[in-house]
Order: C-alpha cells, then sequence, then structure tokens
C-alpha cells in the first residue's frame, strides 16, 4: 500500500477534525461537502472505508513516523 506523505495526512486529519467539530457546533447533523472529500482522501490514504478507522490509522502512521525519523543534526 501507498503511504501518504506525513505532513500532508497531519493536514487532512487536522482539517477534517476542525470541520468536523464546526459542523458538530452548528448542529446540522450532516458533514458537509468539504468533510465529506476530507473523509474520502483520509480513508483512500489509509486503506478503510470509515472515517473512523482511518482517523485511527493516521493517528498511528503518525505516531509511528515520528518514532522512525531520526532527528536531523547540525
Amino acid at each position: 500500500m501507498l503511504m501518504p506523505h506525513p505532513e500532508t495526512l497531519r493536514e487532512l486529519v487536522a482539517e477534517y477534525e476542525a470541520l468536523a467539530a464546526q459542523e458538530a457546533a452548528d448542529g446540522t447533523g450532516r458533514p458537509g461537502p468539504r468533510a465529506q472529500d476530507l473523509a474520502y482522501t483520509l480513508c483512500v490514504s489509509t486503506g478503510t472505508r470509515d472515517v473512523r478507522l482511518a482517523l485511527a490509522a493516521a493517528r498511528r502512521q503518525l505516531v509511528g513516523e515520528s518514532a522512525v525519523i531520526p532527528a536531523m543534526s547540525d
């Protein structure tokens, strides 16, 4: 499976979570078009079919990335 760039994945998660919080506060009960697009992209990026699973997989990937990437030295 292809792995998305960690920064791209981080941005997708952050934007999705911000929209989800905003839409919950609006009380519409339904995700808007941008949230639906982000959910789809997260699912494709993580090889899942449910946005909750996609978010969990993305977080695992991001935690794994931070453990693998060594710090740059001068």
